[in-house]
């Protein structure tokens, strides 16, 4: 029988069952084993407490929100799964829950497991209406399912899965003049962006940008794909990034945060005219596990959390906070390591002047206790998506563990 607090024999069995190159990792880093969470913390397998502020995006609400927590024991209890034959009242709620703070007009959701998901729904309908071609932009992040890494602009996860998907262009991120020259060749296309491009190391496009985007896709009969799998349910301090624009997209992709930290969720946000093509045909695109009654349950209890607890200007009100600070610390340290710091709300990339520097320093901060992130399209960056319940004893744990790692970092390079 595995023992769940030895490290050893967790690894041993990852090598054996898993993965040997996350085992590899694992060791390299020291790492501990994560056996339990709650709040802003983390617990490894010898009680020792983490801050949480990685997860790539999910744990806004932090661990085990009791509220969330609640409303899936009471569902799980009730009756977690559905014959899906038979209509399913708590997706109604979920759904019910979505379209009241979605972008207006968006009153359509289609439920599925995962952001990779969500965007395989988003180019299946596009090609229902007959948009075959996809528009999408350099150090775009959108998932690894055949589709969306088709998507994806990365060779180094695209290149052993080649041929992808046909028909797909890649135009500079925050370059509307090279977008509006493939439209131009290739109207009634679909552009799929992210409002601000997490993995790519919390890159914010230039002002404008967004509605440039969207006036463009209107001109030539494009839709427009709004990936906020990472940025949406208030993580930048908006409940979607792309309304500091007043952008209004196509199709809106939402993912992480739904879930509330815990059950994986995602959906596809549209209108009542796109969805017409899944609407009518109720089988043309399903999932036997998406918009699962636990997961309905998970993602209307998140977006009342988020209502009721007003995490959304509390994201916007400490994300602007940690920025000041992080920056503040960074100007007084020694040596250059940090070349910038930028975010958006709670969404906040630490650019170092070269890789090393960047897994340094994310080494460092396990050492303090701090789980961060690094970005899968940019190695010289690192992430803080911390939730946004923090105490004020947490901020100053975090402030405190980042100006020593920083400090480190600058000795040990």
């Amino acid at each position: 029988m595995l023992d769940l607090g030895d490290r050893n024999q967790v690894l041993a069995v990852y090598r054996s069952h898993l993965s040997k190159g996350r085992a590899s990792l694992v060791q390299l880093l020291g790492a501990p084993l994560e056996v339990s969470s709650r709040g802003t913390r983390v617990m490894d397998s010898q009680g020792i407490d983490y801050l949480s502020c990685g997860g790539y995006g999910v744990f806004l609400l932090g661990h085990c929100h009791p509220a969330v927590t609640e409303a899936v024991v009471r569902q799980v209890r009730r009756h977690p799964l559905a014959t899906r034959l038979l209509l399913e009242p708590s997706a109604a709620g979920a759904a019910q829950a979505l379209a009241r703070v979605a972008p207006p007009g968006l009153d359509r959701a289609h439920f599925v497991n995962s952001g990779a998901e969500a965007v395989e729904a988003a180019l299946k309908l596009a090609r229902a209406h007959g948009r075959r071609t996809v528009i999408t932009t350099s150090g775009g992040y959108h998932g690894k399912t055949l589709g969306a890494l088709s998507i994806t602009a990365n060779p180094l996860y695209q290149g052993p899965f080649e041929p992808l998907l046909p028909g797909v262009y890649e135009v500079p991120y925050g370059d509307s003049r090279a977008l509006e020259a493939v439209l131009d060749e290739h109207p009634e296309s679909c552009v799929v962006l992210e409002p601000v491009q997490g993995e790519s190391g919390v890159v914010i496009p230039p002002p404008g940008y967004l509605r440039e985007v969207r006036e463009l896709s209107s001109r030539y009969g494009a839709f427009m794909i709004l990936d906020e799998v990472q940025t949406g349910l208030g993580r930048t301090g908006r409940w979607w990034a792309a309304q500091r624009e007043d952008v209004v997209p196509d199709m809106l992709l939402i993912g992480k945060g739904l879930s509330g930290g815990v059950v994986p969720v995602a959906a596809l946000a549209t209108t009542t005219e796109l969805y017409k093509p899944f609407s009518s045909d109720p089988y043309l695109h399903t999932s036997t596990f998406g918009g699962s009654p636990l997961a309905m349950a998970a993602a209307q209890a998140t977006i009342e959390v988020i209502e009721s607890e007003g995490l959304v200007e509390r994201a916007r009100d400490l994300g602007a906070d940690l920025l000041g600070k992080l920056r503040s610390i960074t100007a007084r340290c020694p040596g250059n390591a940090v070349t910038e710091i930028r975010g958006a709300g709670l969404l906040i990339g630490i650019e170092f002047r070269d890789s090393g520097s960047a897994a340094e320093f994310l080494l460092n901060m396990i050492e303090q206790r701090v789980l961060a992130n690094h970005s899968l399209n940019s190695q010289r960056v690192v992430r803080l998506t911390p939730p946004a319940i923090l105490s004020h004893d947490d901020v100053s744990w975090l402030l405190d563990a980042f100006e020593k790692a920083v400090h480190s970092t600058t000795d040990r390079i």
